[in-house]
């Protein structure tokens, strides 16, 4: 693997790593190793740079905060360079179980948005004991990868432009070649009405240049659409995740009022069916799909609720 230059990427804090059986995870951690374990977990095509503002407001309310860097972002590595760089949704879950072994966490406060949403869902659904609580960003993410969907209305395809886009052969070109164009226009559309700096963007830039990030983003969209073959370790979860499995642990629904992906609905049937211990659902003004970092303080309220159940 060539060594890239991550230039300021940890200054917010010290990266550390620790290997898991199939990935190198680089994470940042803050606080008291005595208090309360809380893990952060970013979607596509961010980082752990969206979580910078929640940190500080959990550390002060007396948790230990992990937020790791997916697989294909930052500094996180395979350590086989030889398997394929697969990140269906399966894969994303189990490097977070994973990572919460290793860390040799008994019990742990999960709060994850768009792949990261997934990963703590599905976390969530098969160690529901290990899991204090969770803020769900977005609502309920778990996707049927196994049986043909109906077509979605126009609106909603054109909205999913880039997934169409991926599963293309331009789309992998266009992915090596224009990734933060194209990055910075998800950002733009996906959070209207939050206003950024490039200094801003720049600090979650070098993120997107690891090695692995086309491959894990390309096979991510292809899998969902049934285009891309996934792991063979994880069929049978796939199967049952196909048959929107309840997530049965403590649980807050929080959804942006500003995401571009779409106004959030004020029913909220679904939320009470697919977390069955719901406690609230919440829609956060000012906040688009990137909502913590938009409205840390939703966040932080969120999950120190679920904690002190």
């Amino acid at each position: 693997m060539a060594e890239l230059d991550f230039g300021n990427l940890g200054k917010q804090a010290p990266v550390k790593f620790i290997e898991t059986p199939f990935l190198k995870i680089a994470y940042e951690e803050h606080g008291d190793s005595k208090d309360f374990p809380i893990i952060l977990l970013h979607g596509f095509p961010y980082d752990a740079r969206s979580w910078d503002e929640v940190v500080p407001l959990l550390v002060r309310s007396g948790y230990r905060v992990f937020v790791p860097y997916i697989r294909g972002y930052g500094f996180t590595e395979f350590l086989d360079p030889d398997v394929p760089r697969t990140a269906q949704q399966s894969a994303i879950a189990q490097d977070l179980i994973d990572l919460i072994d290793s860390l040799r966490l008994n019990q742990v406060g999960l709060a994850g948005f768009d792949w990261g949403n997934r990963a703590t869902c599905i976390a969530s659904y098969l160690q529901p004991e290990r899991v204090r609580g969770l803020v769900a960003i977005g609502g309920y993410p778990v996707q049927n990868t196994v049986n043909p969907q109906s077509p979605a209305n126009a609106m909603s395809n054109a909205r999913m432009w880039y997934q169409w886009y991926f599963n293309t052969k331009q789309g992998i070109v266009g992915l090596q070649q224009k990734r933060h164009d194209i990055i910075r226009y998800l950002w733009d559309t996906w959070s209207p009405t939050w206003e950024y700096t490039d200094e801003v963007y720049q600090r979650s830039a070098k993120s997107f240049d690891n090695p692995d990030f086309v491959d894990v983003v390309i096979h991510s969209y292809r899998h969902r659409h049934r285009n891309a073959a996934g792991e063979q370790r994880f069929l049978e979860l796939e199967e049952n995740l196909a048959q929107n499995p309840v997530i049965n642990v403590p649980a807050i629904v929080l959804r942006g009022t500003d995401n571009g992906l779409g106004s959030p609905s004020a029913d909220f049937g679904t939320d009470q069916k697919q977390f069955p211990k719901l406690v609230d659902t919440r829609l956060v003004g000012k906040a688009g799909h990137d909502l913590p970092r938009h409205r840390p303080d939703s966040v932080t309220e969120a999950l120190s609720e679920l904690m002190n159940l």
